[in-house]
């Protein structure tokens, strides 16, 4: 990637993407053939998801950016059935995951993290990446967050510089003993090397999806900002508090 202006802030984002599609219905009766809700559509929003949603999220926050991706060929639609009045969701549908196509090293992959003052991974656990390719990218990188569904070891994420997982995802990873470690705990927070930073601003939730990419979007663009952990992981959580009060996946304003 070739970066022209050298004085803004270069993020390369790199993983899976989606999108992200609500479906908002009216449920006024169940059928007579099942006991399920007959949903009547009144509205469709599609969003980009996963990686895309990550993005979209930087862009919102530093709109000076320059913005440079890496992700999968293959279409991906998570596709959720919402009450629209309650905002419940009955089902969830998603497409295309089955799809053969991984990250490929080369010229291009090499010089974008490479020039990146930033690199951003949201690894879905969906085959994109490997475990050899995230050790590569970690090793490659000046600055670097990792958000990753998958089982992970303490030699995959050591090169990373910072390691975003949520609270379900770090009881799923106990053996981790890493120091780069930030856990997002929902309203509580988030903890990083033992410290708790609670939320300043607890909203009523409506909507948790996509709050994970927004806290790791935030977090590492103020932490480039000012070189200051405390500082970015509290701007982070007014963000993800900030978008789990709206409906969807939603981008948070910018500050």
């Amino acid at each position: 990637m070739n970066y022209k202006n050298q004085e803004k802030m270069k993020v390369l984002v790199i993983g899976e993407t989606c999108v992200d599609k609500f479906v908002y219905c009216d449920a006024k009766r169940l059928s007579p053939e099942a006991p399920v809700p007959v949903l009547n559509p009144i509205k469709s929003v599609d969003n980009p998801g996963m990686a895309g949603n990550t993005y979209e999220n930087v862009k919102a926050l530093a709109p000076e950016a320059i913005m440079a991706s890496i992700t999968q060929k293959q279409k991906i639609t998570k596709t959720r059935y919402v009450e629209e009045k309650s905002n419940h969701m009955f089902l969830r549908v998603d497409e295309g995951e089955n799809f053969d196509c991984q990250f490929k090293w080369g010229m291009f992959a090499d010089s974008s993290i490479a020039e990146a003052d930033i690199v951003i991974v949201s690894d879905y656990n969906k085959g994109f990446l490997s475990n050899v390719d995230l050790k590569e990218i970690a090793r490659k990188s000046k600055l670097s967050i990792l958000d990753s569904k998958r089982k992970l070891t303490n030699d995959i994420i050591e090169g990373f510089t910072f390691v975003k997982l949520n609270e379900l995802e770090r009881l799923n990873n106990p053996s981790l003993t890493t120091d780069n470690i930030i856990t997002t705990l929902g309203k509580k927070g988030a903890e990083y090397k033992n410290t708790l930073f609670e939320s300043p601003n607890p909203q009523d939730t409506i909507d948790v999806s996509g709050a994970g990419d927004t806290f790791t979007a935030a977090f590492i663009v103020k932490y480039y900002q000012l070189k200051d952990e405390r500082t970015a992981i509290q701007f982070a959580n007014r963000k993800a508090s900030e978008v789990v009060s709206q409906r969807g996946v939603a981008t948070p304003t910018q500050e």
